[in-house]
């Protein structure tokens, strides 16, 4: 069974950034629409961005402009630039893939493999 493992998380303060990693463990890296989410205390977790097997990336609006996702499918790895970062993006980051179809993943639906998470907090 193919497991995904993030990185890269930690305490920043506002205005800076961070880039986060998810590394897949399994042969099914190439065909599969990769997704990140996040859930801060307290509240639902959130669409952040998904990217589609060729690269092509859909972002939620309160990250657009900000973050920058992108995949290296040769090191099985998605990426999660986020750059001015604000104490509302403070939040535990979770990956997902699916051998499914981008429409539903930006749904999030169809989520196959998820990550254990890691947490980024932003101070003001």
């Amino acid at each position: 069974q193919a497991t995904l493992v993030e990185s890269g998380g930690g305490l920043v303060q506002a205005g800076d950034s961070m880039k986060l990693s998810c590394a897949h463990s399994g042969q099914s890296f190439n065909n599969s629409v990769m997704a990140w989410f996040r859930q801060a205390p307290g509240k639902e977790r959130e669409f952040v961005v998904a990217i589609s097997r060729s690269g092509s990336a859909y972002y939620a609006d309160s990250v657009k402009g900000r973050f920058t996702c992108s995949r290296d499918n040769a090191k099985n790895t998605v990426y999660l630039q986020m750059d001015n970062l604000k104490p509302e993006d403070t939040a535990d980051y979770s990956c997902a893939a699916s051998t499914g179809s981008f429409r539903a993943v930006v749904a999030g639906k169809n989520l196959e493999l998820w990550g254990q998470g890691t947490r980024v907090t932003v101070s003001s």
